[in-house]
Protein backbone atom coordinates (compact mmCIF):
# COMPACT_ATOMS: atom_id res chain seq x y z
CA UNK A 1 0.00 0.00 0.00
CA UNK A 2 0.77 3.41 -0.48
CA UNK A 3 1.29 6.18 2.33
CA UNK A 4 -2.26 7.18 2.32
CA UNK A 5 -3.29 3.40 2.79
CA UNK A 6 -4.49 3.23 -0.69
CA UNK A 7 -2.89 0.08 -2.95
CA UNK A 8 -0.64 0.59 -5.91
CA UNK A 9 -2.70 -1.07 -8.25
CA UNK A 10 0.36 -0.92 -10.99
CA UNK A 11 2.92 -2.45 -8.94
CA UNK A 12 0.25 -5.14 -7.47
CA UNK A 13 -0.56 -6.08 -11.01
CA UNK A 14 3.39 -6.07 -11.68
CA UNK A 15 4.40 -8.14 -9.00
CA UNK A 16 1.29 -10.53 -9.68
CA UNK A 17 2.00 -11.02 -13.13
CA UNK A 18 5.52 -11.31 -13.19
CA UNK A 19 5.60 -13.81 -10.46
CA UNK A 20 3.28 -15.66 -12.31
CA UNK A 21 5.39 -15.34 -15.77
CA UNK A 22 8.12 -16.73 -13.41
CA UNK A 23 6.40 -19.73 -11.74
CA UNK A 24 5.40 -20.99 -15.43
CA UNK A 25 8.91 -20.47 -16.45
CA UNK A 26 10.03 -22.57 -13.74
CA UNK A 27 7.37 -24.93 -14.22
CA UNK A 28 8.65 -25.19 -18.18
CA UNK A 29 12.19 -25.30 -17.02
CA UNK A 30 11.42 -27.93 -14.59
CA UNK A 31 9.65 -30.00 -16.85
CA UNK A 32 12.69 -29.67 -19.84
CA UNK A 33 15.06 -31.56 -17.16
CA UNK A 34 12.39 -34.24 -15.81
CA UNK A 35 11.93 -35.06 -19.71
CA UNK A 36 15.85 -35.09 -20.17
CA UNK A 37 16.35 -37.09 -17.51
CA UNK A 38 13.44 -39.81 -18.03
CA UNK A 39 12.32 -39.44 -21.35
CA UNK A 40 13.87 -43.08 -21.78
CA UNK A 41 11.54 -44.29 -18.66
CA UNK A 42 8.54 -42.50 -20.42
CA UNK A 43 8.65 -44.06 -23.71
CA UNK A 44 9.35 -47.19 -22.01
CA UNK A 45 5.98 -46.85 -20.28
CA UNK A 46 3.87 -45.78 -22.61
CA UNK A 47 4.99 -48.32 -25.07
CA UNK A 48 4.67 -51.18 -22.56
CA UNK A 49 0.97 -49.82 -21.73
CA UNK A 50 -1.05 -53.49 -21.29
CA UNK A 51 -4.80 -54.06 -21.15
CA UNK A 52 -4.31 -53.78 -17.17
CA UNK A 53 -6.02 -50.50 -16.06
CA UNK A 54 -4.17 -49.89 -13.16
CA UNK A 55 -0.78 -50.04 -15.21
CA UNK A 56 -2.39 -47.38 -17.40
CA UNK A 57 -3.52 -45.23 -14.63
CA UNK A 58 0.62 -45.57 -12.79
CA UNK A 59 1.54 -44.95 -16.38
CA UNK A 60 -0.99 -41.61 -17.10
CA UNK A 61 0.86 -40.36 -13.93
CA UNK A 62 4.04 -40.74 -14.47
CA UNK A 63 4.54 -39.24 -17.87
CA UNK A 64 2.09 -35.94 -16.57
CA UNK A 65 4.47 -36.25 -13.62
CA UNK A 66 7.70 -35.30 -15.84
CA UNK A 67 5.69 -32.74 -18.31
CA UNK A 68 3.45 -31.43 -16.07
CA UNK A 69 0.95 -31.00 -18.35
CA UNK A 70 -2.60 -33.10 -18.59
CA UNK A 71 -3.71 -31.37 -21.84
CA UNK A 72 -0.12 -32.46 -23.32
CA UNK A 73 -0.45 -35.56 -21.90
CA UNK A 74 -4.15 -36.43 -23.17
CA UNK A 75 -3.14 -34.82 -26.75
CA UNK A 76 0.14 -37.47 -26.82
CA UNK A 77 -2.19 -40.19 -26.38
CA UNK A 78 -4.19 -39.59 -29.86
CA UNK A 79 -1.12 -40.86 -31.54
CA UNK A 80 -1.30 -43.94 -29.42
CA UNK A 81 -4.48 -44.98 -30.30
CA UNK A 82 -4.31 -43.87 -34.32
CA UNK A 83 -1.48 -46.16 -34.32
CA UNK A 84 -3.20 -49.32 -32.67
CA UNK A 85 -0.69 -48.80 -29.83
CA UNK A 86 -3.46 -48.78 -27.65
CA UNK A 87 -7.09 -49.17 -27.83
CA UNK A 88 -9.17 -46.14 -27.28
CA UNK A 89 -10.32 -47.83 -23.92
CA UNK A 90 -7.05 -48.34 -22.92
CA UNK A 91 -6.56 -44.37 -22.70
CA UNK A 92 -9.07 -43.87 -20.68
CA UNK A 93 -7.47 -45.89 -17.71
CA UNK A 94 -3.87 -43.10 -18.74
CA UNK A 95 -6.36 -40.01 -18.50
CA UNK A 96 -7.59 -40.95 -15.14
CA UNK A 97 -3.82 -41.08 -14.31
CA UNK A 98 -2.86 -38.02 -15.81
CA UNK A 99 -5.15 -36.16 -13.43
CA UNK A 100 -3.33 -37.26 -10.90
CA UNK A 101 0.18 -36.43 -12.22
CA UNK A 102 -1.08 -33.04 -11.74
CA UNK A 103 -1.33 -33.00 -8.31
CA UNK A 104 2.70 -33.44 -8.11
CA UNK A 105 3.36 -29.60 -8.06
CA UNK A 106 0.58 -28.67 -5.60
CA UNK A 107 2.43 -31.19 -3.23
CA UNK A 108 5.61 -29.63 -3.68
CA UNK A 109 4.53 -25.92 -3.64
CA UNK A 110 2.99 -26.09 -0.77
CA UNK A 111 5.93 -26.26 1.28
CA UNK A 112 6.62 -23.20 2.74
CA UNK A 113 10.31 -23.08 0.98
CA UNK A 114 10.23 -19.80 -0.66
CA UNK A 115 12.64 -18.28 1.67
CA UNK A 116 15.21 -20.59 -0.03
CA UNK A 117 14.18 -20.16 -3.77
CA UNK A 118 17.52 -18.62 -4.63
CA UNK A 119 19.22 -20.96 -3.05
CA UNK A 120 17.59 -23.53 -5.47
CA UNK A 121 18.71 -21.12 -8.54
CA UNK A 122 22.16 -20.62 -7.38
CA UNK A 123 22.17 -24.59 -7.03
CA UNK A 124 20.67 -25.56 -10.38
CA UNK A 125 22.15 -22.82 -12.37
CA UNK A 126 25.61 -24.08 -10.75
CA UNK A 127 24.80 -27.97 -11.53
CA UNK A 128 23.03 -26.92 -15.27
CA UNK A 129 26.50 -24.66 -16.41
CA UNK A 130 29.31 -26.56 -15.06
CA UNK A 131 28.11 -30.27 -13.93
CA UNK A 132 30.09 -32.61 -16.58
CA UNK A 133 27.89 -35.29 -16.71
CA UNK A 134 24.47 -34.96 -18.77
CA UNK A 135 22.57 -36.76 -15.62
CA UNK A 136 23.51 -33.69 -13.23
CA UNK A 137 23.06 -31.13 -16.00
CA UNK A 138 19.45 -32.32 -16.07
CA UNK A 139 19.19 -32.48 -12.13
CA UNK A 140 20.31 -29.22 -12.28
CA UNK A 141 17.60 -27.89 -15.05
CA UNK A 142 15.14 -29.81 -12.70
CA UNK A 143 16.58 -27.79 -9.63
CA UNK A 144 16.77 -24.68 -11.49
CA UNK A 145 12.84 -24.77 -12.44
CA UNK A 146 11.91 -24.91 -8.93
CA UNK A 147 13.71 -22.45 -8.00
CA UNK A 148 12.22 -19.96 -10.75
CA UNK A 149 9.00 -21.47 -9.59
CA UNK A 150 9.04 -20.58 -5.93
CA UNK A 151 10.72 -17.03 -6.40
CA UNK A 152 7.32 -16.49 -8.90
CA UNK A 153 5.21 -17.67 -6.06
CA UNK A 154 7.32 -15.40 -3.42
CA UNK A 155 6.55 -12.41 -5.68
CA UNK A 156 3.02 -13.15 -6.57
CA UNK A 157 2.57 -13.87 -2.53
CA UNK A 158 4.61 -10.30 -1.67
CA UNK A 159 2.32 -8.90 -4.22
CA UNK A 160 -0.84 -9.99 -2.98
CA UNK A 161 -0.48 -8.97 0.57
CA UNK A 162 -2.18 -5.70 0.32
CA UNK A 163 -5.08 -7.32 -0.50
CA UNK A 164 -5.37 -8.93 2.92
CA UNK A 165 -7.45 -5.46 4.41
CA UNK A 166 -8.34 -4.57 1.33
CA UNK A 167 -12.58 -4.86 1.53
CA UNK A 168 -13.03 -4.76 -2.38
CA UNK A 169 -11.36 -7.82 -2.46
CA UNK A 170 -12.39 -9.82 0.46
CA UNK A 171 -15.96 -8.94 -0.45
CA UNK A 172 -14.82 -10.89 -4.02
CA UNK A 173 -13.37 -13.64 -2.66
CA UNK A 174 -16.54 -14.07 0.08
CA UNK A 175 -18.77 -14.32 -3.45
CA UNK A 176 -16.48 -17.56 -4.53
CA UNK A 177 -18.09 -19.26 -1.24
CA UNK A 178 -20.77 -19.67 -3.70
CA UNK A 179 -19.84 -23.50 -5.02
CA UNK A 180 -20.87 -22.16 -8.80
CA UNK A 181 -19.06 -19.28 -8.21
CA UNK A 182 -16.11 -21.33 -7.94
CA UNK A 183 -16.57 -23.75 -10.11
CA UNK A 184 -16.97 -21.24 -12.87
CA UNK A 185 -14.14 -19.01 -11.96
CA UNK A 186 -11.42 -22.08 -11.44
CA UNK A 187 -12.63 -23.38 -14.91
CA UNK A 188 -12.36 -19.80 -16.53
CA UNK A 189 -8.58 -18.57 -15.33
CA UNK A 190 -7.71 -22.05 -16.19
CA UNK A 191 -8.47 -22.32 -19.55
CA UNK A 192 -7.38 -18.55 -19.93
CA UNK A 193 -3.70 -19.69 -18.59
CA UNK A 194 -3.90 -23.18 -19.98
CA UNK A 195 -1.90 -24.27 -16.41
CA UNK A 196 -4.31 -26.22 -13.97
CA UNK A 197 -0.95 -26.68 -11.96
CA UNK A 198 -0.33 -22.78 -11.85
CA UNK A 199 -3.90 -21.94 -11.11
CA UNK A 200 -3.65 -24.42 -8.08
CA UNK A 201 -0.51 -22.30 -6.84
CA UNK A 202 -2.38 -19.24 -7.27
CA UNK A 203 -4.83 -20.59 -4.68
CA UNK A 204 -2.41 -21.87 -2.84
CA UNK A 205 -0.30 -18.45 -2.62
CA UNK A 206 -4.13 -16.78 -1.28
CA UNK A 207 -3.94 -19.50 1.43
CA UNK A 208 -0.47 -18.29 2.74
CA UNK A 209 -2.18 -14.91 2.86
CA UNK A 210 -5.22 -16.21 4.33
CA UNK A 211 -6.96 -14.78 1.87
CA UNK A 212 -9.46 -17.95 1.50
CA UNK A 213 -10.41 -20.94 2.89
CA UNK A 214 -10.13 -24.50 2.38
CA UNK A 215 -14.17 -24.53 1.53
CA UNK A 216 -13.83 -21.83 -0.79
CA UNK A 217 -10.49 -23.37 -2.56
CA UNK A 218 -11.84 -26.84 -3.18
CA UNK A 219 -14.92 -25.65 -5.92
CA UNK A 220 -11.74 -23.76 -7.65
CA UNK A 221 -9.49 -26.36 -7.79
CA UNK A 222 -12.94 -28.61 -9.12
CA UNK A 223 -13.01 -25.72 -11.78
CA UNK A 224 -9.46 -26.04 -12.98
CA UNK A 225 -9.73 -29.75 -13.70
CA UNK A 226 -12.42 -28.60 -16.33
CA UNK A 227 -10.36 -25.54 -17.22
CA UNK A 228 -7.49 -28.03 -18.42
CA UNK A 229 -9.80 -29.95 -20.88
CA UNK A 230 -9.59 -27.21 -23.01
CA UNK A 231 -6.45 -27.49 -23.96
CA UNK A 232 -6.90 -30.75 -25.52
CA UNK A 233 -10.45 -29.98 -26.82
CA UNK A 234 -8.90 -27.19 -29.05
CA UNK A 235 -6.16 -29.75 -30.50
CA UNK A 236 -8.92 -31.87 -31.69
CA UNK A 237 -9.98 -28.83 -34.08
CA UNK A 238 -9.87 -30.69 -37.52
CA UNK A 239 -8.53 -33.59 -36.22
CA UNK A 240 -9.65 -37.58 -36.37
CA UNK A 241 -12.63 -38.82 -34.84
CA UNK A 242 -10.19 -40.33 -32.57
CA UNK A 243 -8.38 -37.54 -31.51
CA UNK A 244 -12.11 -35.74 -30.80
CA UNK A 245 -12.67 -39.05 -28.83
CA UNK A 246 -9.90 -38.86 -26.38
CA UNK A 247 -10.39 -34.94 -25.74
CA UNK A 248 -14.44 -35.82 -24.89
CA UNK A 249 -12.94 -38.35 -22.41
CA UNK A 250 -11.38 -36.23 -20.49
CA UNK A 251 -14.02 -33.98 -20.63
CA UNK A 252 -16.46 -36.24 -18.76
CA UNK A 253 -14.06 -37.55 -16.83
CA UNK A 254 -13.58 -34.15 -15.27
CA UNK A 255 -16.53 -32.22 -15.88
CA UNK A 256 -18.63 -35.55 -14.24
CA UNK A 257 -16.43 -35.72 -11.19
CA UNK A 258 -16.03 -32.24 -10.11
CA UNK A 259 -20.20 -31.95 -10.40
CA UNK A 260 -19.90 -35.26 -8.12
CA UNK A 261 -17.94 -33.69 -5.77
CA UNK A 262 -19.33 -30.08 -5.57
CA UNK A 263 -22.48 -31.41 -3.62
CA UNK A 264 -21.05 -32.38 -0.68
CA UNK A 265 -17.77 -30.14 -0.05
CA UNK A 266 -18.36 -28.89 3.39
CA UNK A 267 -17.79 -33.58 4.31
CA UNK A 268 -14.93 -33.32 1.61
CA UNK A 269 -13.43 -30.10 3.43
CA UNK A 270 -13.61 -32.25 6.70
CA UNK A 271 -11.80 -35.47 5.20
CA UNK A 272 -9.32 -33.38 3.88
CA UNK A 273 -8.29 -31.64 7.29
CA UNK A 274 -8.34 -35.10 9.28
CA UNK A 275 -5.62 -36.56 6.50
CA UNK A 276 -3.55 -33.00 7.09
CA UNK A 277 -1.24 -32.13 9.83
CA UNK A 278 -2.19 -29.75 12.39
CA UNK A 279 -0.38 -26.39 13.19
CA UNK A 280 0.60 -25.76 17.14
CA UNK A 281 0.09 -21.72 15.53
CA UNK A 282 -3.22 -20.56 16.20
CA UNK A 283 -5.82 -17.39 14.67
CA UNK A 284 -5.02 -16.21 10.92
CA UNK A 285 -1.70 -17.93 11.29
CA UNK A 286 -3.00 -21.08 11.63
CA UNK A 287 -5.02 -20.56 8.80
CA UNK A 288 -2.12 -19.42 7.01
CA UNK A 289 -0.05 -22.03 8.23
CA UNK A 290 -2.69 -24.85 7.40
CA UNK A 291 -4.51 -24.31 4.63
CA UNK A 292 -2.18 -24.47 1.91
CA UNK A 293 -1.24 -27.90 2.64
CA UNK A 294 -4.87 -29.02 3.24
CA UNK A 295 -5.21 -27.62 -0.73
CA UNK A 296 -2.23 -29.94 -1.78
CA UNK A 297 -4.25 -32.34 -0.10
CA UNK A 298 -7.63 -31.65 -1.44
CA UNK A 299 -6.55 -31.63 -5.14
CA UNK A 300 -4.68 -34.80 -4.67
CA UNK A 301 -7.63 -36.68 -2.58
CA UNK A 302 -10.14 -35.45 -5.45
CA UNK A 303 -7.93 -36.94 -8.22
CA UNK A 304 -7.15 -40.00 -7.06
CA UNK A 305 -10.75 -40.52 -6.02
CA UNK A 306 -11.53 -39.86 -9.39
CA UNK A 307 -9.54 -42.32 -11.02
CA UNK A 308 -10.35 -45.30 -8.86
CA UNK A 309 -13.99 -44.45 -9.11
CA UNK A 310 -13.91 -44.12 -12.69
CA UNK A 311 -11.20 -47.15 -13.41
CA UNK A 312 -13.50 -49.44 -13.41
CA UNK A 313 -16.25 -48.07 -15.84
CA UNK A 314 -13.26 -47.12 -18.57
CA UNK A 315 -15.26 -49.79 -21.04
CA UNK A 316 -18.65 -48.40 -20.32
CA UNK A 317 -17.51 -44.94 -21.24
CA UNK A 318 -15.96 -45.70 -24.24
CA UNK A 319 -19.21 -47.02 -25.52
CA UNK A 320 -21.04 -44.36 -24.66
CA UNK A 321 -18.12 -41.60 -26.77
CA UNK A 322 -18.68 -44.62 -29.45
CA UNK A 323 -22.50 -43.70 -29.17
CA UNK A 324 -21.35 -39.91 -29.48
CA UNK A 325 -18.61 -40.56 -32.38
CA UNK A 326 -19.72 -43.82 -33.89
CA UNK A 327 -17.30 -45.42 -36.34
CA UNK A 328 -17.66 -44.37 -40.01
CA UNK A 329 -17.32 -46.21 -42.97
CA UNK A 330 -14.78 -43.26 -44.10
CA UNK A 331 -12.55 -44.40 -40.88
CA UNK A 332 -12.11 -47.76 -42.40
CA UNK A 333 -11.02 -46.25 -45.95
CA UNK A 334 -7.16 -46.73 -46.71
CA UNK A 335 -5.43 -43.39 -47.06
CA UNK A 336 -1.91 -42.26 -46.67
CA UNK A 337 -1.76 -40.67 -43.21
CA UNK A 338 0.87 -41.03 -40.31
CA UNK A 339 -0.88 -42.71 -37.51
CA UNK A 340 1.48 -41.53 -34.46
CA UNK A 341 3.83 -38.29 -35.71
CA UNK A 342 2.18 -35.04 -33.82
CA UNK A 343 3.55 -31.87 -33.79
CA UNK A 344 2.73 -31.20 -29.97
CA UNK A 345 5.36 -33.58 -28.78
CA UNK A 346 8.29 -31.58 -30.50
CA UNK A 347 8.41 -29.72 -27.96
CA UNK A 348 9.72 -33.29 -26.05
CA UNK A 349 11.71 -34.66 -28.49
CA UNK A 350 11.82 -37.97 -26.20
CA UNK A 351 8.18 -38.54 -27.01
CA UNK A 352 8.63 -37.35 -30.46
CA UNK A 353 11.50 -39.93 -30.76
CA UNK A 354 9.30 -42.38 -29.60
CA UNK A 355 6.83 -41.71 -32.22
CA UNK A 356 8.62 -41.75 -34.90
CA UNK A 357 9.77 -45.73 -33.58
CA UNK A 358 6.29 -46.78 -33.47
CA UNK A 359 5.33 -44.95 -36.88
CA UNK A 360 8.99 -47.28 -38.08
CA UNK A 361 7.22 -50.07 -36.51
CA UNK A 362 4.22 -49.63 -38.63
CA UNK A 363 6.60 -49.02 -41.66
CA UNK A 364 8.04 -53.16 -41.01
CA UNK A 365 4.21 -54.22 -40.40
CA UNK A 366 3.37 -53.02 -43.94
CA UNK A 367 6.71 -54.54 -45.34
CA UNK A 368 5.83 -57.72 -43.83
CA UNK A 369 2.02 -57.55 -45.43
CA UNK A 370 3.87 -56.69 -48.45
CA UNK A 371 6.04 -60.05 -48.37
CA UNK A 372 2.67 -62.01 -47.24
CA UNK A 373 1.18 -60.79 -50.49
CA UNK A 374 3.89 -61.35 -52.50
CA UNK A 375 4.49 -64.83 -51.46
CA UNK A 376 1.27 -65.45 -52.12
CA UNK A 377 1.91 -64.81 -55.84
CA UNK A 378 4.97 -66.26 -55.92
CA UNK A 379 4.16 -69.87 -54.74
CA UNK A 380 0.30 -69.84 -54.29
CA UNK A 381 0.49 -69.99 -50.61
CA UNK A 382 -3.37 -68.64 -49.31
CA UNK A 383 -3.77 -65.95 -47.13
CA UNK A 384 -7.02 -65.44 -44.84
CA UNK A 385 -6.30 -62.72 -43.07
CA UNK A 386 -4.93 -59.81 -44.99
CA UNK A 387 -8.36 -57.79 -45.98
CA UNK A 388 -6.61 -55.62 -48.71
CA UNK A 389 -5.59 -58.28 -50.22
CA UNK A 390 -9.08 -59.78 -50.18
CA UNK A 391 -10.77 -56.73 -50.97
CA UNK A 392 -8.50 -55.20 -53.51
CA UNK A 393 -6.14 -58.29 -55.27
CA UNK A 394 -2.50 -58.87 -55.00
CA UNK A 395 -1.32 -56.37 -57.24
CA UNK A 396 -3.19 -53.43 -56.06
CA UNK A 397 -2.59 -54.19 -52.44
CA UNK A 398 0.85 -53.91 -53.33
CA UNK A 399 1.17 -51.02 -54.84
CA UNK A 400 -0.89 -48.97 -51.92
CA UNK A 401 1.37 -50.13 -49.50
CA UNK A 402 4.97 -49.54 -51.23
CA UNK A 403 2.78 -45.75 -52.24
CA UNK A 404 2.14 -46.27 -48.28
CA UNK A 405 6.13 -47.15 -47.45
CA UNK A 406 7.44 -43.98 -49.40
CA UNK A 407 4.96 -41.42 -47.83
CA UNK A 408 5.80 -42.56 -44.49
CA UNK A 409 9.53 -42.48 -45.16
CA UNK A 410 9.24 -39.09 -46.75
CA UNK A 411 6.70 -37.93 -43.76
CA UNK A 412 8.75 -39.30 -40.67
CA UNK A 413 11.70 -37.77 -42.41
CA UNK A 414 10.43 -34.81 -42.32
CA UNK A 415 9.01 -34.91 -38.83
CA UNK A 416 12.68 -36.81 -37.79
CA UNK A 417 14.35 -33.04 -39.37
CA UNK A 418 11.99 -31.14 -37.31
CA UNK A 419 12.90 -33.03 -34.10
CA UNK A 420 16.41 -32.06 -35.05
CA UNK A 421 15.36 -27.87 -34.70
CA UNK A 422 14.92 -28.74 -31.06
CA UNK A 423 17.14 -28.65 -28.11
CA UNK A 424 18.45 -31.89 -28.42
CA UNK A 425 21.47 -33.87 -25.88
CA UNK A 426 23.81 -35.79 -27.85
CA UNK A 427 22.33 -39.10 -27.30
CA UNK A 428 19.19 -37.90 -29.05
CA UNK A 429 20.44 -36.54 -31.53
CA UNK A 430 22.34 -39.69 -32.84
CA UNK A 431 19.11 -41.11 -32.29
CA UNK A 432 17.60 -38.94 -34.41
CA UNK A 433 20.33 -39.35 -37.19
CA UNK A 434 19.81 -43.44 -36.99
CA UNK A 435 15.91 -43.02 -37.35
CA UNK A 436 16.75 -41.04 -40.72
CA UNK A 437 18.95 -43.84 -41.75
CA UNK A 438 16.50 -46.68 -41.00
CA UNK A 439 13.37 -45.36 -42.49
CA UNK A 440 15.71 -45.25 -46.02
CA UNK A 441 16.54 -49.08 -45.35
CA UNK A 442 13.24 -49.14 -44.60
CA UNK A 443 12.34 -47.80 -47.84
CA UNK A 444 15.01 -50.23 -50.32
CA UNK A 445 13.06 -52.71 -48.35
CA UNK A 446 9.94 -51.92 -49.90
CA UNK A 447 11.67 -51.19 -53.40
CA UNK A 448 13.16 -54.52 -53.43
CA UNK A 449 9.70 -56.22 -53.20
CA UNK A 450 7.47 -54.12 -55.35
CA UNK A 451 10.17 -52.63 -57.83
CA UNK A 452 12.44 -56.04 -58.29
CA UNK A 453 10.48 -58.94 -57.17
CA UNK A 454 6.63 -58.15 -58.30
CA UNK A 455 8.05 -57.90 -61.79
CA UNK A 456 9.88 -61.32 -61.25
CA UNK A 457 5.81 -63.08 -60.69
CA UNK A 458 4.18 -60.91 -63.45
CA UNK A 459 7.42 -62.82 -66.01
CA UNK A 460 6.90 -66.02 -64.35
CA UNK A 461 2.92 -65.76 -64.89
CA UNK A 462 3.23 -64.49 -68.46
CA UNK A 463 6.11 -67.20 -69.18
CA UNK A 464 3.15 -69.45 -67.84
CA UNK A 465 6.34 -71.23 -65.93
CA UNK A 466 6.59 -72.68 -62.03
CA UNK A 467 8.96 -73.57 -59.62
CA UNK A 468 9.60 -77.34 -58.96
CA UNK A 469 7.53 -78.54 -55.56
CA UNK A 470 11.36 -78.84 -53.88
CA UNK A 471 12.38 -74.94 -54.84
CA UNK A 472 8.25 -73.88 -54.13
CA UNK A 473 8.91 -75.29 -50.63
CA UNK A 474 12.80 -73.48 -50.24
CA UNK A 475 11.23 -70.31 -51.48
CA UNK A 476 8.48 -70.66 -49.04
CA UNK A 477 10.70 -71.73 -46.00
CA UNK A 478 13.55 -69.03 -46.76
CA UNK A 479 10.34 -66.13 -47.02
CA UNK A 480 8.69 -67.44 -44.00
CA UNK A 481 11.85 -66.81 -42.18
CA UNK A 482 12.69 -63.80 -43.55
CA UNK A 483 9.03 -62.37 -42.27
CA UNK A 484 10.13 -63.33 -39.06
CA UNK A 485 12.89 -61.05 -38.85
CA UNK A 486 10.27 -58.75 -40.33
CA UNK A 487 7.75 -59.15 -37.50
CA UNK A 488 10.77 -59.24 -35.03
CA UNK A 489 11.76 -55.43 -36.78
CA UNK A 490 8.11 -54.56 -35.73
CA UNK A 491 8.19 -55.61 -32.21
CA UNK A 492 11.39 -54.04 -31.69
CA UNK A 493 9.94 -50.87 -32.98
CA UNK A 494 6.12 -50.80 -31.69
CA UNK A 495 7.03 -52.34 -28.37
CA UNK A 496 11.17 -50.85 -27.51
CA UNK A 497 11.79 -54.51 -27.28
CA UNK A 498 15.58 -54.83 -27.70
CA UNK A 499 15.81 -58.09 -27.04
CA UNK A 500 13.74 -58.82 -30.70
CA UNK A 501 16.91 -56.57 -32.30
CA UNK A 502 19.21 -58.74 -30.81
CA UNK A 503 17.12 -61.91 -31.71
CA UNK A 504 17.51 -61.00 -35.35
CA UNK A 505 21.43 -60.51 -35.55
CA UNK A 506 21.58 -63.71 -33.34
CA UNK A 507 19.94 -65.33 -36.69
CA UNK A 508 22.30 -63.37 -38.75
CA UNK A 509 24.80 -66.76 -39.47
CA UNK A 510 22.15 -69.74 -39.44
CA UNK A 511 20.16 -67.32 -42.52
CA UNK A 512 23.90 -67.24 -44.60
CA UNK A 513 23.68 -71.11 -43.58
CA UNK A 514 20.28 -71.23 -44.78
CA UNK A 515 20.73 -69.46 -47.83
CA UNK A 516 23.62 -71.24 -49.00
CA UNK A 517 21.92 -74.79 -48.52
CA UNK A 518 18.84 -73.22 -50.13
CA UNK A 519 20.89 -72.66 -53.82
CA UNK A 520 22.97 -75.91 -53.27
CA UNK A 521 19.54 -78.13 -53.15
CA UNK A 522 18.96 -75.64 -56.48
CA UNK A 523 22.15 -76.21 -58.19
CA UNK A 524 21.73 -79.96 -57.51
CA UNK A 525 18.28 -80.22 -58.78
CA UNK A 526 19.60 -78.31 -62.27
CA UNK A 527 22.18 -80.63 -62.15
CA UNK A 528 19.51 -83.41 -62.96
CA UNK A 529 18.10 -81.08 -65.38
CA UNK A 530 15.61 -80.92 -63.57
CA UNK A 531 12.80 -79.07 -66.23
CA UNK A 532 11.31 -76.92 -64.08
CA UNK A 533 14.40 -76.06 -62.34
CA UNK A 534 16.24 -75.20 -65.71
CA UNK A 535 13.39 -72.79 -66.83
CA UNK A 536 13.26 -70.45 -63.53
CA UNK A 537 16.94 -71.26 -62.79
CA UNK A 538 17.36 -67.70 -63.22
CA UNK A 539 14.53 -66.38 -61.43
CA UNK A 540 14.77 -69.03 -58.25
CA UNK A 541 18.72 -67.29 -58.12
CA UNK A 542 16.94 -63.53 -58.34
CA UNK A 543 14.24 -64.64 -55.52
CA UNK A 544 16.89 -65.81 -53.13
CA UNK A 545 19.23 -62.97 -53.84
CA UNK A 546 16.48 -60.56 -53.02
CA UNK A 547 15.44 -62.43 -50.05
CA UNK A 548 19.23 -62.45 -48.52
CA UNK A 549 19.14 -58.38 -49.47
CA UNK A 550 16.11 -57.67 -47.88
CA UNK A 551 17.54 -59.85 -44.43
CA UNK A 552 20.91 -57.67 -45.00
CA UNK A 553 18.86 -54.04 -44.39
CA UNK A 554 17.01 -56.17 -41.01
CA UNK A 555 19.90 -57.12 -39.69
CA UNK A 556 21.68 -53.36 -40.47
CA UNK A 557 18.41 -51.83 -38.87
CA UNK A 558 18.66 -54.27 -36.18
CA UNK A 559 22.47 -53.39 -35.39
CA UNK A 560 21.68 -49.49 -35.22
CA UNK A 561 19.16 -50.02 -32.70
CA UNK A 562 21.03 -51.73 -30.47
CA UNK A 563 24.46 -49.83 -30.57
CA UNK A 564 21.48 -46.75 -29.83
CA UNK A 565 20.46 -49.25 -26.77
CA UNK A 566 24.14 -49.46 -26.06
CA UNK A 567 25.25 -45.89 -25.94
CA UNK A 568 21.79 -44.69 -23.63
CA UNK A 569 22.61 -47.45 -21.07
CA UNK A 570 26.93 -46.63 -20.92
Amino acid sequence: MSEGGTISWIVLIMGLFGGLALFLFGMQKMSEGFKKSAGKSMRSILARITKNRFVGLTAGAFVTLVIQSSSATTVMLVGFVQAQLLSFTQTLSVILGANIGTTFTAQIIAFRITDYALLMVILGFALSSFAKKEKYKYLGESILGFGILFLGMKFMSDAMNPLRDYPGFINMIKNLDNPVYGLLAGALITALIQSSSAFTGIIIVLAQQGLITLEASIPMLLGANIGTCVTAALSTIGASRDAKRVAIAHVIFNTLGALAFLFWIPTFADIVRSVSPASDVTGMAKLAAETPRQIANAHTLFNVSLGLVFLPFTGLLAKLIYLIFPIREADKTPVLSTWHLDSNALKTPSVALNLCMAEIGRMAKILRRMLEGLNYRLIGEQLTDDREIRGYGTTKALDMREQKIDFLQKAITDYLIRIGGENLTEMQSNENATLISITRSMEAIGDIIHRDMLPLIRKKEQKGIDFSVEGKQDIKHYCHKVIKQLRRLEELFSEHSISRGIKIVSKETEYADLDAGFRKRHLKRLYEDRKESRVTHEMHLEVMDYFKQINVYITGIARSMIHISEISES
